[in-house]
């Protein structure tokens, strides 16, 4: 991984002595500026906006300025067998996988909303470049073929061994037990190998971007962030049901059938009704899930000490500290903010992700040394996958992956075992 990101750095200075200057911007907070460019209201809003005011995703951000990484001096490089100096090892286990960075793609939806491709792109980015993706059950693609695409980058990147793939549930109400393990089974069949189950969108938030736009992408008449439920057997046979009219009239190229576009209004709203069933599932819930999925699961939304606990006496195999990018509650604490508390309280016990605010380098080496084993990255792909595609969704996790080692290299780093509290300072501190 390391050799990669150098690798890439040297390809651009070597081309720009033929005066051919790259494709994307390596300014990290002008893939924002570039990708509102390309968008239109509805998509911009979508990925933009966050609930209320904004107050969650500003302290996000603002979090990561809080704390500043002290460099150590006159660190020797690690070596290999043969004694040549190395860069940094930015390996890491995590839900018993060694992967190669500790960075994953976080679950973003309606993925075709940026570009045609939408999920296929970014899964083959993932692949290519060795990163675990997550697939978000929002998805503008089946889940057969995100695995297939994913599976197709990993290819194309020579990665060995392949990355690995997590799915995020949205879990639908319980009186439709049946389409979760549906969904489930078809998961662990695409080989996805951990559940990430979103605790804070049982509904949508008050998100001010969307409703000026009128835009709630779940209820359009299309199959945006509703095909993993249009292309699932269980959900097809109970439209059909409801409706009093065959419901499988189309063949698709990985499952039986698929829902007729004439009837995709009355089943995108079916299936949001269900994915998205407006009220919390309870602690209790969760044995249902350990019966019907084979391997880790993971709580995504996890912001206080006692909730960490209480997933840790559910036998929950992770969390991830996060609360959505500010995209669901106004006025919630920074999820960097969160972080140590329950590091401190049960990061011996289970696999700890972060999620919220990663954009740069930087951000992702603050984040391990307060504890996380894992960060997921959004916005910044999303805005990639809008700006080029499968290309420019490869350019944002490169530079974050290059961004991240030469500080680490520059700082006297020599592993991800060395990001540790120490390493860090609150900059008021300072003063």
């Amino acid at each position: 991984m390391s050799a990669e990101a150098i690798r890439y750095e040297q390809e651009v200075y070597k081309n720009g002595l033929f005066f051919h200057k790259p494709a994307f911007t390596f300014q990290n907070d002008r893939w924002e500026e570039e990708a509102h460019r390309v968008l239109n209201a509805n998509s911009w809003g979508y990925i933009h906006g966050s609930a209320g005011t904004g107050e969650t995703y500003k302290k996000n951000l603002a979090a990561f300025r809080r704390f500043s990484i002290l460099p150590n001096r006159l660190v020797p490089s690690r070596k290999d067998a043969e004694g040549n100096e190395l860069f940094p090892d930015t390996s890491m286990e995590v839900l018993g996988h060694k992967l190669p960075f500790p960075m994953a793609m976080a679950p973003i939806g309606v993925q075709k909303i940026f570009h045609p491709l939408g999920e296929v792109a970014a899964a083959k980015a993932a692949g290519d470049v060795g990163v675990p993706y997550i697939l978000s059950t929002a998805s503008s693609t089946s889940i057969e073929n995100v695995a297939k695409a994913h599976e197709q980058g990993a290819q194309s990147g020579n990665q060995s061994p392949a990355p690995v793939r997590w799915f995020q549930l949205y879990w639908p109400s319980r009186e439709h037990d049946d389409i979760t393990i549906s969904m489930l089974h078809r998961a662990e069949k695409a080989g996805f190998t951990a559940l990430f189950v979103t605790l804070d969108t049982y509904t949508i938030g008050w998100r001010p971007y969307d409703m000026d736009n009128g835009y709630n992408p779940f209820i359009h008449p299309d199959r945006i962030g509703v095909e993993i439920g249009l292309t699932d057997p269980v959900f097809q046979k109970l439209f059909q049901e409801k409706h009093k009219r065959p419901a499988t009239t189309k063949t698709s190229d990985h499952l039986g059938a698929t829902i007729d576009d004439e009837d995709l209004g009355d089943a995108a709203r079916l299936w949001t009704s269900i994915a998205f069933p407006g009220h919390s599932k309870s602690w209790e819930d969760l044995e249902f899930l350990k019966e019907h999925w084979k391997g880790p699961i993971v709580l995504k939304g996890i912001q206080t000490v006692a909730d960490a606990k209480r997933a840790v006496g559910a036998g929950m195999a992770g969390i991830v500290v996060s609360n959505h990018g500010g995209r669901q509650q106004d006025a919630g604490a920074s999820s960097l903010g969160c972080l140590s508390r329950i590091v401190d309280a049960v990061g011996d016990k289970l696999d700890i992700l972060f999620d919220s605010g990663i954009r740069c380098g930087g951000d992702i080496i603050k984040a391990i040394a307060l504890g996380a084993k894992c960060v997921l990255v959004g916005r910044p792909y999303a805005y990639g996958l809008a700006i080029g595609g499968q290309d420019g969704v490869k350019h944002v996790l490169r530079s974050l992956m290059g961004d991240t080692l030469l500080n680490m290299h520059l700082g006297g780093l020599t592993s991800t075992y060395d990001l540790k509290r120490e390493i860090l300072v609150k900059e008021d501190d300072m003063f």
